[in-house]
């Protein structure tokens, strides 16, 4: 029974975790190219379960039962799961829509790639395309950070410049005058190697090799987070009952253990 209450327990855990992705799609259902998680589970694993009243004693009338034998072996009765886990979070790097805007320096990245931006903690990644020019010039993102060009460098937009125009590949002309062209970088193994690092942007792996993607920008153009509200929902309320159906093997195998301990226990 107490291995009972710990299989449940482990089982009450994993959906709280995955709780905890869901709701955190929901919240980010609206954020500009936010790509949605997903909890993967795995099992601990099995036991194989046989009948201890045969490890000690030879063959009994049950085991040669219609002449089944088990040539004094203990019978199978079959594998106990012990529980499940969260075995990783992995992120869902599908296309969202695109909403046009008409904005001059909203962009989205029609295919692979990811704009390059200098944080704080170095230099990061990010698709959210949703920028602006800032009082001295530079194009920046939403948190001020600088978005580099194809060689590291901020990009400074010249001054009452009328007519900015980005193209598919990332250069920009201010009025017909080349200025910059926007960084649009990915890496060896794909969207899969990104490691996420929160407020939309992702680092590098340690080591991986850094290629021009082949993705084309679009301006004016913003791409929508991968949510499916709907779907996202659909799972919530199925992760609420897996997480109830884990609580109510919890109270049975309690109420178990206290009848085994204060009645049947008192019995004898």
């Amino acid at each position: 029974m107490w291995r009972g209450l710990y299989t449940a327990a482990t089982g009450m855990i994993t959906e709280s975790c995955r709780t905890d992705v869901i709701a955190n799609n929901l919240a980010n259902a609206n954020t500009t190219s936010y790509k949605r998680d997903d909890a993967v589970s795995s099992e601990f694993e099995p036991m194989l379960m046989h009948r201890i009243d045969d490890l000690s004693v030879k063959q009994r009338d049950v085991t040669t039962f219609k002449g089944f034998s088990l040539n004094n072996g203990a019978p199978v009765i079959g594998e106990l799961g012990l529980g499940s886990s969260v075995d990783e979070i992995v992120t869902d790097h599908s296309q969202g829509a695109f909403q046009t805007t008409g904005n001059t320096f909203d962009l989205a990245i029609s295919g692979e790639g990811y704009f390059l931006v200098d944080t704080p903690q170095g230099q990061r990644y990010t698709r959210d395309g949703n920028f602006y020019r800032s009082a001295n010039g530079r194009l920046v993102n939403v948190n001020g950070y600088n978005v580099l060009d194809d060689r590291g460098r901020p990009i400074d937009i010249p001054a009452e410049t009328a007519d900015v125009v980005i193209g598919v590949t990332g250069n920009i002309s201010a009025d017909r005058v080349p200025v910059a062209r926007i960084g649009l970088f990915q890496f060896e193994g794909g969207d899969a190697a990104m490691v996420k690092q929160g407020s939309n942007l992702y680092r590098a792996p340690e080591g991986a090799r850094r290629m021009n993607a082949n993705g084309e920008i679009q301006q004016g153009i913003l791409e929508r987070s991968n949510t499916n509200v709907v779907s996202e929902m659909v799972n919530l309320i199925a992760n609420y009952r897996a997480y109830e159906a884990n609580s109510k093997a919890v109270v049975t195998q309690d109420t178990m253990l206290d009848k085994s301990v204060n009645e049947v226990g008192r019995g004898v």
